[in-house]
């Protein structure tokens, strides 16, 4: 799970372990002024730990972030999150993610096409099932990757007064941002993603696919996992910017994310880092990470001083920001931070 911070003022924690840890998370998050937690699906199920924190916390907001869409079928993944949001009582969010072409066919053994328009089809389907369920209409879903037309009574989810799953979609390229803006509730940004990306690429194709369906970007939320750089030592301040270069270097060199590079005239240095990656060559690309890439895609500063910079750099562009720290951080900097970015949204 992620910290995840809204820049309105609301903050989200993280967390993924056994079931004693993540108790202990939960529980962490509350006190330290988190609104909400996020899964992942990396080596764990990205559900079953938020029936967990659903039971243990009666406030925080509950998400994927991601469940891999494509290794499920739209009626299994209406069903998991028909039951979190309403043991959680409409504090639920769907995040899904479409995940790469050797992954879905490889790993999950599954079917591959075009992610976009797989994902589009995927969320109409998840609409027309849970539509299906409140109204009794039938249910009668055909596309070209999916098809839902049975649904008895003896299977059908008993009513209830909550609205339905939120949906949001993770997307880096425009063709899925475009898809999240016309049919999601909310976009997941990409960690390896700047705030003039935001404001010049993102956000241009979210406003777009909302006037396209006559929405207002007040119906949308646009979630972000903004690197962080801070530590209340010297030694940990030196780690954490250690352990940012490698993981902005680890994202450079990955050709999917080379349009962010491109945008900031650091194409040369994509090039290199996926020159490098192949030879497993880590420790040398995170040196090519200078300190003027590094204070481009993160928030580098004291604890004291990164909450009013976070608000600075993406209030207005995202509204929520999730403290991506891929390194540890102990409480007292998480909560001098979450503090100051409080103070800085209000």
């Amino acid at each position: 799970m992620y910290v995840d911070v809204n820049i309105g003022g609301s903050i989200d924690g993280t967390g993924g372990a056994d079931l004693a840890v993540l108790t202990g998370q939960i529980g962490t998050a509350e006190e330290l002024g988190f609104d909400g937690v996020w899964s992942t699906e990396v080596s764990r199920d990205p559900f079953l730990p938020l029936m967990l924190a659903a039971d243990r916390s009666d406030r925080l907001q509950l998400g994927t972030a991601v469940a891999v869409a494509f290794a499920r079928s739209p009626m299994t993944t209406a069903a998991v999150a028909n039951d979190l949001n309403t043991f959680s009582r409409g504090r639920f969010v769907l995040g899904l993610g479409s995940q790469i072409q050797p992954h879905i066919e490889r790993r999950f053994g599954m079917p591959w096409s075009a992610p976009a328009a797989r994902m589009r089809e995927y969320i109409l389907a998840l609409q027309a099932i849970w539509r299906s369920w409140r109204t009794g209409e039938k249910l009668d879903f055909q596309g070209e990757h999916y098809r839902h037309t049975l649904m008895t009574p003896m299977f059908t989810p008993e009513p209830n007064d909550l609205h339905t799953p939120r949906v949001m979609v993770a997307a880096v390229g425009p063709r899925m941002t475009s898809v999240a803006a016309e049919l999601a509730d909310g976009l997941l940004v990409h960690g390896f993603t700047t705030a003039r990306y935001l404001r010049e690429v993102t956000l241009p194709l979210v406003e777009k696919g909302l006037a396209d369906t006559g929405r207002h970007r007040t119906e949308f939320t646009t979630c972000y996992p903004g690197l962080v750089v801070t530590g209340q030592t010297e030694e940990s301040y030196t780690d954490a910017r250690q352990q940012v270069r490698r993981q902005i270097a680890f994202y450079g060199a990955t050709p999917a994310y080379r349009g962010v590079l491109d945008l900031h005239g650091w194409g040369d240095l994509h090039a290199e880092l996926h020159r490098l990656s192949k030879n497993n060559d880590w420790t040398t690309m995170a040196t090519l990470i200078d300190d003027e890439v590094l204070n481009t895609f993160a928030v580098v500063g004291e604890p004291d001083h990164v909450g009013s910079a976070v608000v600075a750099r993406f209030g207005g562009l995202v509204d929520r920001f999730t403290l991506y720290t891929p390194y540890p951080l102990d409480d007292a900097a998480t909560a001098t931070v979450i503090e100051g970015i409080k103070a800085a949204g209000d």
